[in-house]
């Protein structure tokens, strides 16, 4: 049996990189400074990260303004031992790009995608779109889809949501969010805080904090005000984590799942 000639392929490394070829046009910009403009990018996930980055071939980036690292993070991204800083825009970023030592890597340059460790580039773009955080996962799944479920949400002990007619969010390795219209909320009893998260496959997010009594974690409550295109259905909507509040469907409670986000709810 052969495989159909358009089937995806992601292929491993000794090392334990996966790595896949991509297909789309991808930028990377520093101030204005286009630093990668790259139509051949490849998508790398790395051992335990569950979120891929780019590399890129060394044609397709200006290594002119890469210069070797002064304080290379070596044994970092999978054992890499070269790193590079960049000079653009009149700013030196130190520890910018790597190359990992992967042989079916060679010839290509990895990024950091966001401001981690204050080592990133200031936009990347993906074709016309800018993305945030990190590259989008072509094998991951996000729907938003309108539904007539009964949806209770209980915080110690009180009724805090309850919906019949909330947006269901399903994404691939996530527990399925359920969005509240904001009249179906007592948002009366959450305060607003200046907490802020970004995703690429959802938007910027803002965030309110549970106001009563009980041990329960800050910025609990979350909704996109303007969420990408793709899951339009939840601009303006609430939604609570599953992981640490009390969730009812159709009569029948669920139980709190444990997630990445689990360790991190504190209170």
């Amino acid at each position: 049996m052969t495989s159909h000639p358009f089937a995806r392929t992601i292929r491993s490394t000794p090392e334990g990189l996966l790595w896949e070829p991509g297909e789309r046009w991808v930028r990377g910009y520093k101030r204005d400074v286009a630093v990668v403009d790259s139509r051949h990018p490849v998508l790398v996930w790395e051992p335990g990260v569950p979120v891929p980055l780019y590399a890129f071939p060394r044609e397709e980036v200006r290594t002119d303004l890469l210069r070797p690292a002064k304080n290379p993070r070596t044994g970092a991204h999978s054992g890499s031992r070269i790193f590079y800083d960049l000079e653009a825009g009149g700013e030196v970023v130190e520890n910018v790009a790597w190359t990992f030592p992967a042989d079916d890597l060679a010839g290509h340059i990895a990024f950091e995608w966001f401001r981690h460790w204050d080592s990133g580039l200031d936009h990347w773009y993906e074709e016309e779109e800018e993305i945030f955080i990190h590259p989008r996962d072509p094998h991951k799944r996000v729907d938003a889809l309108p539904s007539s479920r009964h949806v209770v949400v209980e915080i110690a002990g009180q009724v805090v949501a309850d919906t019949r007619r909330p947006v269901l969010l399903f994404e691939t390795s996530l527990p399925t969010r359920y969005y509240f219209p904001r009249e179906d909320v007592r948002l009366d009893l959450f305060t607003p805080t200046d907490h802020r998260t970004g995703c690429p496959y959802k938007g910027t997010a803002e965030y309110w904090t549970w106001s009563g009594e009980g041990d329960v974690p800050r910025n609990i409550l979350w909704s996109y005000p303007d969420p990408l295109p793709a899951v339009a259905a939840v601009k303006g909507l609430l939604a609570f984590y599953n992981e640490a509040v009390d969730i009812t469907v159709d009569g029948e409670r669920r139980e709190r799942p444990v997630t990445p986000f689990t360790a991190s709810l504190k209170a």
